[in-house]
């Protein structure tokens, strides 16, 4: 992304009354979130809804390009550029779409993916240097020794950034991944997933599943060795943990239906079951594409994410080169036929029985119920589940508000549950989880204890029903396209 203090600028300074009125209120304590929120939390929060809720989005080329310029690498981070070729087998997108299929209902329109190679980042913690450090002028493999050489942990992370699956790629998120590689002492692989419109469903998952195999079984030339599956957790943010936790439930179906007995990759024959990863760990992820929760609306004030839209004012992306597809389609990501498919909107999964460990971050934002409901459902089939709330606080909170005591916990959190699955312990009673969940208040963070189990507010049948209405409105016209981002 352009964080130039340029581009900044031209961003900011129409806002300048705006903030002026906003810190005045929250001043006064006028503001509903001003016993909730410190005043730059109060400002950044109102500043980014003004620019997502602006009355016409940007186009979709145009936003996606802003959110793809590399901002460079520098300061206390390693990073090594990979390639993770493409196998010349067939068999892993054989059996991706083998799962689609059987997942899917009656109705559900879907263009199988090409296999392509994957780009991904190495990313590790660079170790006393200053945030303007260059990086070195080395080859990717001695940036890769580099990061290895400060790594003391096995946990190994595919980081699987957010952004809509439209935006952004591995070098808008290097700082976060980068700290999450520093309270680990490993490493992480930041995935640069295919796209969408361009590349709709179920391109992102493909790219996903190859990445965790190739790190399972390496390709010919590749700078890493064979990871163990207890060492690697599946982490993202937003679409990201959308697709963490899709990917998770890929490989639970491909174990429970495939009538296959191995499938072949880069010359190796995997035997099944696949194994699963040892955990998977999500902030703020998305899990209902059809936005049908009751929390999309009665979290709003929380949030800097736009509501949806009422049926007079349905809001549409600009026509541009990449958008409207061809053939034309109601959502970005997918047809809208397939938007309460259990690998498009984890929500709709049945089955999590068998998983591995999960964790879920989320603030009191409009996402919140969707991700109560996933974690619910998946503790009462048995799963270890670790949930997190914190009070007042928006859609991915630790990732903007480094400032914040919450934030700060958030982070701390997300990495020592990575490092308790993955670590490799072989003392049973330090490597024990158990599920349980905990509420942290506004500013204070003081600690409440919640049943996991009981975090549903809807049951399955009424989260069914709500999705099924949802495609239904989208299909008549009545809602926009999708979650409308940054107006830049």
């Amino acid at each position: 992304m352009d964080t130039s203090p340029s581009a900044l600028l031209r961003v900011l300074l129409p806002k300048v009354p705006f903030v002026a009125k906003t810190a005045l209120w929250h001043t006064l304590w006028l503001s509903p979130t001003s016993s909730k929120w410190d005043l730059r939390t109060e400002v950044t929060v109102n500043i980014i809804r003004s620019l997502l809720d602006s009355p016409g989005p940007t186009p979709l080329s145009k936003q996606q390009r802003w959110s793809l310029k590399d901002p460079g690498i520098k300061g206390p981070m390693w990073i090594s550029k990979v390639t993770l070729p493409k196998p010349e087998e067939d068999d892993i997108r054989s059996v991706l779409v083998d799962a689609i299929e059987t997942l899917k209902g009656a109705v559900g329109v879907y263009t199988t993916p090409a296999g392509l190679s994957v780009e991904a980042e190495w990313t590790g913690y660079r170790a006393n240097v200053r945030h303007d450090r260059p990086r070195l002028d080395l080859s990717e493999a001695q940036h890769y020794q580099r990061l290895m050489s400060e790594v003391t942990s096995p946990v190994t992370l595919i980081y699987l950034h957010g952004g809509a699956h439209y935006m952004m790629d591995p070098s808008s998120h290097r700082i976060p991944v980068s700290r999450l590689a520093h309270l680990t002492n490993g490493r992480c692989l930041s995935v640069r997933y295919r796209l969408t419109p361009q590349n709709p469903f179920p391109c992102a998952l493909l790219d996903a599943f190859q990445t965790y195999l190739s790190l399972l079984y390496p390709p010919p030339g590749s700078f890493h060795e064979p990871v163990a599956a207890k060492n690697i957790v599946l982490a993202g943010d937003s679409a990201g943990g959308n697709l963490a936790l899709a990917l998770v439930q890929l490989i639970l179906e491909i174990n429970r239906s495939s009538t296959r007995e191995s499938l072949a990759f880069h010359g190796q024959s995997i035997e099944f079951p696949l194994p699963l990863p040892a955990g998977v760990a999500s902030s703020s992820p998305w899990t209902d594409l059809c936005r049908c929760m009751p929390s999309i609306l009665s979290n709003a004030q929380y949030d800097y994410l736009p509501p949806p839209k009422g049926p007079d004012t349905v809001s549409r992306f600009p026509h541009d080169e990449i958008w409207p597809t061809d053939p034309p389609r109601g959502d970005l990501y997918c047809d809208l036929s397939m938007l309460d498919h259990p690998l498009v909107s984890p929500l709709a999964a049945k089955d999590w029985t068998k998983s591995c460990p999960m964790f879920f971050s989320c603030g009191e934002e409009m996402l919140a119920d969707e991700g109560k409901a996933v974690a619910s459902l998946a503790a009462k089939q048995g799963v270890t589940v670790v949930w997190e709330q914190h009070e007042a606080m928006p859609h991915c909170f630790p990732l903007l508000f480094e400032h914040l005591e919450a934030s700060r916990r958030g982070f701390k959190n997300w990495a020592a549950f990575c490092s308790k699955v993955a670590a490799g312990s072989d003392n049973d009673e330090e490597a024990r989880l158990e599920t349980n969940g905990t509420w942290y208040a506004a500013k204070t963070c003081k600690e409440t204890a919640v049943d996991v189990r009981s975090l549903a507010l809807c049951s399955r049948e009424e989260v069914a029903e709500r999705m099924g209405s949802a495609i239904h409105a989208r299909m008549q016209g009545k809602e926009g396209e999708a979650k409308i981002l940054p107006k830049l």
